[in-house]
């Protein structure tokens, strides 16, 4: 068997429709467009139909957007495709992302129908300041509602939170964290805000109309959210993400390995045959090009192997575990230390990462500035 990293064992899909649109939120999102579901569906089955039969995977990721916002018989007829066109495998996890608000008793039931392990709500916070100041629609009486559905239905439950909200807290944050242990997830994942440009967050911002948390505190936010997390039993095994033993997201693990992935639905990202490429953004064009039988596709790159093994270091260096070296090699054809060993040990000698000679992983000072360590990495590369 091909090893996975060339050939795709994880599928990805989009839906992109919400009840409304966040203001920090910088996703391929439609809202105020229902209408445009059924024909969407029809052309997410048409890009489908692409793989020319049946593709079975390890992992099936439906992300959006909101998944669960379309009715039960158009999620039916989502996942009814997916069963057919992308079987998952014994054993294989089927991940589905959901709002509190937009997740029913018969939607649940419909989900764990279709096979769903893992259903990952998207709460952010527990506290009406924070969910009105990321212009979120659900409220915290919401979440419980939706956290009894997954566990009624069997399902393994992963919950989102933000934290640096405007106007937020470290207690609050705390605050936050309790709440989230409280229901007994087996997955939390915790994002510092990011101000996308062009968002009416980011505008906002500009304008001076936001009480932007502090560096320091927004630093103090992701040790705490690190500490309670780990002291309550969770597993910290990538940058942002924690699971209970066992219960990591198989799937989003593909991406940090840097393994192939098929992706469908609008701005969808794929990595098929060393090649990486993303779909258009515009839901309506998406449609009229996958109908017309045009590819949606409007970027595509295909990167040489000393690229490909760079990038290889920037995504696998975001799990704690960081890189093993003899695995590194086998799937890029570089020693890492050919690659970056001087950076490697200046970065060593700054306290940033760790090296025990068989992998290099991130230190808890690396953690806290992890992008500024593999920003520092992909300057070997020339980057």
């Amino acid at each position: 068997m091909a090893p996975p990293w060339l050939v795709p064992r994880a599928a990805y899909v989009h839906v992109p429709f919400c009840a409304h649109h966040c203001g920090y939120c910088d996703f391929a999102v439609t809202a105020g467009a229902d209408h445009l579901i059924d024909h969407y569906l029809d052309a997410v089955a048409a890009e489908l139909e692409g793989l020319g039969g049946p593709f079975p995977v390890e992992t099936r990721f439906v992300g959006g957007g909101t998944p669960t916002y379309p009715g039960v018989g158009q999620l039916r007829r989502l996942l009814a495709a997916l069963d057919w066109w992308l079987p998952l495998l014994p054993g294989g996890e089927f991940s589905v992302e959901s709002t509190p608000d937009s997740l029913t008793d018969e939607k649940a039931a419909l989900l764990a129908e279709f096979g769903v392990t893992r259903v990952s709500l998207g709460v952010q916070s527990f506290r009406p300041e924070s969910l009105a100041a990321l212009d979120r629609r659900h409220t915290a009486a919401d979440i419980p509602r939706a956290v009894e559905a997954v566990r009624r239905h069997r399902m393994g439950l992963s919950l989102d939170l933000i934290f640096a909200a405007p106007g937020s807290t470290v207690e609050s944050w705390a605050a936050d964290l309790a709440a989230a242990v409280a229901l007994g997830p087996d997955h939390v994942s915790t994002y510092g805000l990011t101000y996308e440009t062009g968002t009416p967050l980011w505008k906002r911002r500009r304008a001076g109309g936001v009480p932007v948390v502090g560096e320091d505190d927004e630093l103090a936010m992701y040790e705490l959210a690190i500490d309670a997390l780990t002291a309550a039993g969770f597993e910290h095994y990538e940058v942002s993400n924690f699971a209970r033993p066992g219960r990591r997201c198989r799937h989003n693990e593909r991406y940090w390995a840097n393994e192939a992935y098929h992706g469908f639905g609008v701005g969808a990202a794929r990595y098929v045959g060393g090649v990486r490429e993303l779909n258009t953004r515009d839901t309506k064009g998406y449609i009229r090009k996958v109908l017309s039988g045009e590819s949606p596709t409007f970027q595509s790159e295909r990167l040489g192997p000393r690229d490909r093994a760079f990038e290889t270091v920037g995504t696998q260096l975001r799990r704690t575990e960081g890189i093993a070296r003899g695995r590194f090699h086998e799937q890029t054809g570089f020693g890492l230390d050919d690659l970056a060993g001087d950076r490697l040990a200046g970065l060593v000698r700054e306290g940033l990462l760790a090296d025990d000679g068989g992998s290099v992983r991130l230190t808890r000072r690396g953690l806290c500035v992890a992008d500024g360590v593999i920003e520092e990495l992909m300057k070997a590369n020339g980057g």
